[in-house]
């Protein structure tokens, strides 16, 4: 049946964070909204590229230009089932508004499912709803996962968790298993 989703990113978040999940959601039958706050339908963000050439950290490059499709002013989060949180940069500057962080947690009060990836998990943790729950992030997010309760999930790469609801991924080479677990959430 297919699910009405958001997503919330922002400028730099990552592209394939950002690209494939709406495109893999959207090319199953599900609606997804792309939104950003301070942006409209029709506008753009612009996304980076990270990477892992061997480097102490990941390279970052400039991506595409993603094309929001609903605007964040106008939603109403309880018309959605799930929500999608792509990595990246955004996910930093994202945490400090207030609407965004309400929106968070109204699809954790709801029981709805949730798919953060990478970076995502700073807002989760920023929103207040990792308490005794099991997440995944990009290593470097692990002190913020553990700092808001959270039980740090030390995976591959390219696996991810599900606990309950919540399904989260270290970065974007588990999008296999990210939104193959995600997708069997939104079927529950």
């Amino acid at each position: 049946m297919p699910k009405k989703i958001l997503m919330i990113a922002g400028d730099f978040a990552e592209d394939y964070e950002t690209m494939v999940p709406f495109q893999t959601l959207s090319a199953v039958g599900h609606t997804v909204h792309a939104v950003c706050p301070g942006k409209k339908a029709g506008q753009t963000i612009a996304t980076a590229i990270h990477d892992f050439e061997g480097d102490q950290t990941y390279s970052e490059k400039r991506g595409h230009n993603f094309a929001l499709n609903a605007t964040f002013a106008d939603i109403k989060v309880a018309d959605y089932d799930a929500l999608v949180i792509p990595g990246g940069r955004a996910p930093e500057y994202l945490r400090l508004n207030a609407d965004v962080l309400s929106a968070v947690k109204h699809f954790f009060e709801a029981d709805k499912p949730v798919a953060a990836v990478c970076h995502g998990a700073q807002l989760l943790a920023a929103a207040g709803v990792l308490k005794g729950r099991t997440c995944s992030a990009y290593p470097a997010c692990r002190p913020e996962v553990e700092l808001a309760g959270g039980t740090y999930a030390d995976i591959a790469i390219d696996a991810a968790v599900t606990d309950g609801k919540l399904v989260t991924a270290p970065a974007w080479p588990a999008h296999p298993a990210w939104l193959s677990q995600f997708m069997a959430v939104l079927g529950k």
